[in-house]
C-alpha cells in the first residue's frame, strides 16, 4: 500500500473500536478518545478516503449509562467474545471499583482482551484492566493521584507515575482524564501515520505530543511514605533549602552515621538523599513559580539550586518541563 493510501485510509477495512462504559463512568474518559477517532474519520473522508474506524460504546445489560456527571450515554450491549474487534478502550471513573467487582464483566473483559489487537485504558480504567489480570507483569500508569493505590492493590504491575501514557506490547494505559485524548492520538498515529494524527490534533486544538509528563500537574511530591521516620527531617530541609545539605549535614540532623542514614533513608523513600533534596527543591520552586512573580534567578537561589541552569536541569529531570514553561502554564 502506498504512503498516500495509508494516510487517507484507502485500502483499509474499518477497525472496530469498543469503549467499555459502566454506571458512574467518567464522561471525558469515554468522549475524549471517541472524539479523536470520530474526527479522524471526518479528516480521512475529507481527504477522499473511507472512514478507518467503526465506533461503539458498550456496557453490560444497559442501553444507557449515566456518567458520573449525570449525563446519559447511549450504549450497545456487550458484544459476544467472537465478534470482530480491533481496539478495546476501558474508561475510568468513580464507578470503576463496582465494575471491577462484577465477575461476569471481568470474564467478558478477559475474553475481549484476548480477541483485541490492542487494549487501552483511560485514567482509572487501569483498575478494571488490572482486576482482569491484563496488566500483570506490565508497565502501566493511571491518574497521578491513584498511582500509589494501583501499585498497592496490584503489586504484579510496574506502576509509573509520570508518563501521559505507556505502551507495553499490545496494552496501552494513560494518565488522568484528558490523557485519553493523548493516547487516542498515539493510536491514530500508529494506524494512519503522523500526518493524519497531526491534522486531527490541529483540528481539535490539542498537542499531538503534550510537553512534559503528568508530574507537572500533580500535588507536592511530599515523600509521604517516609513521614513517620523522616518527617521531621523533611520539615527541617524545607526551611534550609539554600543551606548546606550535604550527606554529613543530613546524617547529623537525623542523628545517624552517614552509612546508616543513607541505608535507612533509601529503604524508607526509595530515593537517595540527593534525589530527595532535589525533589523537595523542585516542589518549593514550582510553588513559587505559580504563586509569585519573583524572577527565576531569585527562585533558583532561594531554593538552593545556585543557578538557573541547575534548576532547569532538575525541572527537566523531575517534571520533564522547564521552569519558564511551568510558569507559563500554571502561573497565577
Amino acid at each position: 500500500m502506498s504512503r498516500d493510501a495509508r494516510l487517507s485510509g484507502r485500502g483499509n477495512a474499518a477497525r472496530v473500536i469498543e469503549v467499555l462504559a459502566y454506571p458512574a463512568v467518567q464522561l471525558l474518559d469515554v468522549t475524549g478518545p471517541l472524539q479523536v477517532f470520530a474526527t479522524t474519520n471526518e479528516q480521512v473522508v475529507e481527504a477522499g478516503g473511507t472512514p478507518p474506524y467503526t465506533l461503539r460504546v458498550v456496557a453490560k445489560d444497559r442501553v444507557r449509562v449515566a456518567a458520573s456527571s449525570g449525563l446519559e450515554i447511549a450504549t450497545e450491549p456487550l458484544p459476544r467474545g467472537t465478534s470482530v474487534l480491533d481496539t478495546l478502550v476501558v474508561a475510568g471513573g468513580p464507578g470503576v471499583d463496582l465494575a471491577a467487582s462484577d465477575p461476569a464483566l471481568l470474564d467478558w473483559l478477559r475474553q475481549r482482551v484476548k480477541k483485541a489487537r490492542r487494549v487501552a485504558s483511560v485514567c482509572t480504567g487501569a483498575f478494571l484492566l488490572s482486576a482482569s489480570g491484563a496488566l500483570d507483569g506490565r508497565r502501566a500508569v493511571t491518574h497521578w493521584s491513584y498511582c500509589a493505590e494501583l501499585a498497592r492493590r496490584f503489586p504484579a504491575i510496574r506502576v509509573e507515575s509520570d508518563p501521559i501514557f505507556i505502551r507495553d506490547g499490545t496494552i496501552w494505559t494513560s494518565a488522568g482524564v484528558t490523557a485519553g485524548i493523548d493516547l487516542a492520538l498515539a493510536l491514530v498515529e500508529e494506524d494512519l501515520g503522523r500526518t493524519t494524527a497531526l491534522a486531527v490534533a490541529r483540528y481539535l486544538v490539542v498537542f499531538l505530543k503534550r510537553p512534559g509528563g503528568q508530574a507537572q500537574f500533580s500535588e507536592a511530591l511530599s515523600l509521604q511514605s517516609a513521614e513517620d521516620e523522616f518527617g521531621a527531617l523533611h520539615d527541617w530541609i524545607n526551611t534550609h533549602l539554600a543551606s548546606d545539605l550535604s550527606l554529613p549535614r543530613l546524617a547529623r540532623q537525623a542523628g545517624m552515621s552517614e552509612r546508616s542514614f543513607s541505608r535507612h533513608y533509601a529503604r524508607a523513600t526509595g530515593l537517595t538523599p540527593l534525589r530527595a533534596i532535589e525533589r523537595l527543591r523542585v516542589e518549593t520552586a514550582r510553588r513559587m513559580l505559580s504563586e509569585t512573580r519573583q524572577p527565576v534567578k531569585r527562585i533558583s537561589q532561594r531554593c538552593g539550586f545556585g543557578s538557573e541552569e541547575t534548576m532547569r536541569r532538575s525541572f527537566l529531570r523531575v517534571l520533564a518541563t522547564a521552569p519558564q514553561d511551568y510558569r507559563r502554564r500554571f502561573g497565577s
